[in-house]
């Protein structure tokens, strides 16, 4: 387990502003990515360049957010950069969580081929018109719509990857655990791990409940692997490599209802 601090004494200065900072997580996230969803919707429907404006969006406020923490966890006297992750790890997973982890990558692949093989299927089906029949994307399904469909979209998309992996993994399991720990004054790593899952759960809460159960899932499954390793190596790229599968989905197998407008020509 990582050297956690056990007091919001060892932030110093800084004790505020993490505090500031993880609340903002848990309660300011969510409502700032369901605005940002709900109004990505609109544009979609009438801007074909809305998903590429969207993925910018992404990566200014993943960054800006990440920035922030690291600055204020910089003016943090006690709390070391192995309290927060940033080191290689210091052992390998626990048997469980080497089990979890295993079953999470395998439910990866499962999932990925299903998906591809749906796209086989559609490639067979003769075209149909936006929201007819099969491609009628239910209300709310904002995930898919926020799936690339062209090149210069997959290229994007796949900064966003690996964004999401660093950036979701210092800020939701390196800074923020940090925090916890040291307001709780030194709680369990099961307790760490519950806090975990909800808090990643609440910042999908665009997705629905159903994105809430499992994106909170992934997120416990995170720090598990997180605090049983001592580094967030491990859990940024297992992060990157759940987002990036779905570079392996072709348009085909997306709805036609989010696919937007036609692209226009490359700047």
């Amino acid at each position: 387990m990582t050297g956690l601090p056990d007091s919001l004494a060892d932030f110093g200065p800084a004790a505020l502003a993490a505090v500031v900072v993880a609340a903002y997580l848990v309660v300011g996230e969510p409502v700032a990515g369901h605005v940002l969803h709900r109004r990505f919707e609109g544009r979609l429907r009438s801007d074909a360049g809305a998903r590429r404006s969207f993925y910018r969006r992404l990566l200014v406020l993943e960054w800006g957010l990440a920035v922030l923490a690291f600055i204020v966890w910089a003016f943090a006297t006690d709390v070391s950069a192995g309290a927060v992750g940033l080191r290689w790890p210091q052992s390998w997973p626990g048997p469980f969580t080497a089990v979890v982890v295993v079953v999470v990558l395998l439910f990866v692949v499962a999932s990925t081929r299903q998906l591809r093989a749906g796209a086989l299927l559609e490639m067979t089906r003769p075209a149909r018109r936006p929201g007819e029949g099969r491609h009628t994307e239910p209300p709310g399904q904002s995930t898919l719509a926020l799936l690339p469909r062209t090149d210069d979209e997959r290229r994007l998309f796949t900064v966003v990857g690996i964004t999401a992996g660093v950036c979701e993994e210092w800020l939701y399991r390196g800074f923020f655990l940090a925090v916890v720990a040291a307001v709780l004054g030194g709680a369990t790593s099961f307790v760490l791990v519950v806090v975990a899952a909800v808090a990643f759960g609440l910042a999908h809460a665009y997705q629905g409940r159903a994105g809430i159960v499992l994106t909170g899932a992934l997120g416990g499954v995170m720090a598990a692997l997180y605090l049983d390793t001592g580094s967030l190596l491990w859990p940024v790229l297992l992060h990157a490599v759940i987002d990036l599968r779905f570079l392996l989905v072709p348009a085909s197998a997306l709805p036609a209802s989010s696919r937007g407008a036609q692209e226009p020509p490359e700047d």
